[in-house]
């Protein structure tokens, strides 16, 4: 027997009244619930530049300003070292001119000639310059002379010239003989530019030799004698492996003694990585 369906007699006003009813009858639609991370704020993104997004000048730029603020005890320059290795940026004219005229305008690289003027006067050297307050002065203009002159041609214009780098790459790991050894070879050989492969020092030793020859111009003794400035100029070099030995010590010096590390645990880390590769090659055998 079929079901007979209700019969709807309201009327349409009836009708409607019941629907809107129905309608108010009906749950609430549930609300979408967001994740809680959604509802957290989320800090603004910051770009930053890392340092292998920059670009090789502006890397060189920070390696230089970093440089230009090296100093032994806080008052000698060391702005021609890199602690850096193969990280280090070529630089160009400009730069090696600024870094050069920056390190010897230093106000401690007049220090120097005169305690040099104040040697020669004390070993009875006269070079013709002669004694008392005036003579001390034209030795020490003189000594000032001849450290401008082998700076800007040494670590500045040979080395654009020639395409070197005329910074001291420090090794700062490795056997205190293999690291002296290395020190005293700088002298002679140096980076190039572009391909960062050793070669012979022509700037920094054709540098001395020509400030040899300038010097004779200004030192009254002298005999303008080429072969004297070139002699000269080969001691003012072997000089300068003095000084490298000095750069590549220092920071050890400093560490023990002073409580300070000028290469900003860079030694430290060449070291773990010497210490590295040993126990791999003893793991081997």
């Amino acid at each position: 027997m079929l079901a007979t369906l209700p019969a709807f007699s309201a009327t349409p006003k009836e009708a409607g009244k019941q629907t809107q009813r129905a309608v108010e009858q009906l749950p609430e639609a549930p609300v979408p619930q967001l994740d809680v991370a959604d509802n957290q704020e989320r800090p603004p993104s910051v770009p930053v530049l890392a340092d292998a997004q920059k670009s090789d000048r502006e890397k060189a730029a920070d390696q230089i300003k970093a440089q230009e603020k090296q100093r032994v005890l806080g008052v000698l320059p060391m702005f021609n070292i890199t602690y850096l290795g193969d990280a280090t940026v070529s630089m160009t004219a400009k730069e090696k001119f600024g870094l050069a005229f920056r390190s010897i305008t230093d106000p401690a690289a007049f220090v120097m000639p005169v305690l040099v003027a104040g040697y020669d006067a004390a070993l009875n050297d006269n070079n013709g310059f002669g004694w008392g307050i005036e003579g001390l002065g034209k030795r020490a203009g003189a000594a000032y002379l001849d450290a401008f002159n082998g700076t800007m041609l040494g670590n500045a214009l040979f080395p654009s010239i020639l395409h070197q780098d005329p910074r001291y790459y420090r090794m700062g790991h490795g056997s205190g003989a293999r690291r002296l050894l290395y020190a005293v070879g700088t002298t002679a050989i140096c980076r190039h530019d572009k391909t960062g492969k050793w070669e012979p020092n022509y700037s920094n030793v054709g540098g001395n030799i020509a400030a040899g020859e300038i010097s004779t111009l200004y030192y009254p003794t002298s005999k303008n004698d080429a072969a004297l400035a070139v002699t000269n100029g080969l001691i003012v070099s072997a000089e300068g492996a003095i000084g490298a030995v000095f750069n590549e010590f220092w920071p050890d010096f400093s560490r023990k003694f002073l409580h300070k590390d000028p290469s900003n645990g860079i030694d430290a880390r060449l070291r773990e990585e010497d210490e590295a590769r040993k126990n791999g090659a003893h793991n081997v055998r």
